[in-house]
């Protein structure tokens, strides 16, 4: 197993000054999403190889894309993901995260394990994604607090339930999690707080979280939404996840409405071109 000291990353230093530079603009951040997984929901297996997904940030960061996410494990939203050890991470990683990094704009580690997130923030990365919001791994907020590193709080559960208030649930969680983290020594800086759409949520549980995100202000922390080409715009208009431009436009741009600062998303050019002409819009009222 990788070694996960609090040695500090060459990215620590800035770790308080990242959000603000990132949330400072009259427009969410994009955050574009590079799956180097044969199994993700929507593009497993396309950019597994290092040419194809150096090429793929690249194209990303022209679009505009402020943060590449990198994740080497499927967390498909739905129930199916098949697990992979921090090795078989790592072994992904190690051949383009030194690479994605050297192109100049932040890096996100998308793992809930510790000791792949502490190797990417050793070789570079800037800030942590964990989809389980510093629940699953008990190593996971103490070496964040060592590193000073943001880190990506998301709301998810084991299995959806219909009969919940998903939001009164979306609340809890983050509640444990902000605690965890302020225990750990976590900056309320360093956090922001994703409501994971379509993770442990039916399709109107996603879309009431998307519907009633300002009620998520009263943390006090910046949200982040990544409802990138997810099945509960399939609930509404039937179709694959490639086919879901036009919906995840639609919910990233109430999302922005709704108070959201950084967009996740797997199609930067279009959604970076939506959010800046939705702002120069309403800038006219």
């Amino acid at each position: 197993m990788i070694a996960t000291t609090s040695r500090p990353a060459p990215a620590a230093a800035a770790g308080h000054a990242l959000l603000p530079a990132l949330l400072s603009r009259p427009y969410p951040a994009v955050m574009g999403v590079l799956n180097i997984t044969p199994d993700s929901f929507s593009d497993g297996g396309q950019f597994i190889a290092p040419e194809a997904a150096l090429a793929q940030a690249r194209r990303m960061i022209a679009e505009g894309a402020d943060i590449i996410d990198i994740g080497a494990e499927s967390t498909r939203p739905y129930g199916d993901a098949e697990p992979v050890s921090a090795d078989q991470e790592l072994k992904r990683l190690q051949p383009i995260l030194a690479d994605v990094v050297s192109l100049g704009v932040a890096v996100s580690i998308d793992s809930m394990k510790s000791a792949v997130v502490g190797w990417a923030l050793d070789a570079g990365a800037s800030m942590a994604n964990d989809v389980w919001g510093l629940q699953r791994d008990p190593d996971m907020a103490a070496l964040l607090a060592a590193r000073r590193s943001p880190v990506i709080v998301m709301h998810n559960r084991d299995c959806a339930d219909a009969g919940i208030d998903i939001m009164q649930d979306i609340a809890a969680f983050f509640a444990r999690s902000i605690e965890i983290a302020t225990r750990a020594g976590i900056s309320r800086e360093n956090i922001v707080l994703d409501p994971g759409i379509g993770f442990g949520k039916t399709p109107d549980q996603s879309m009431i979280a998307l519907a009633r995100l300002r009620e998520l202000d009263a943390f006090g922390l910046p949200l982040l939404v990544g409802a990138s080409r997810k099945r509960f715009i399939s609930s509404v208009s039937p179709s694959e996840p490639h086919q879901r431009l036009g919906g995840s436009i639609a919910a990233h741009l109430i999302a922005a409405e709704g108070g959201a600062r950084i967009i996740r998303t797997h199609d930067v050019a279009e959604t970076v071109q939506a959010l800046r002409v939705a702002a120069a819009i309403r800038d006219k009222r």
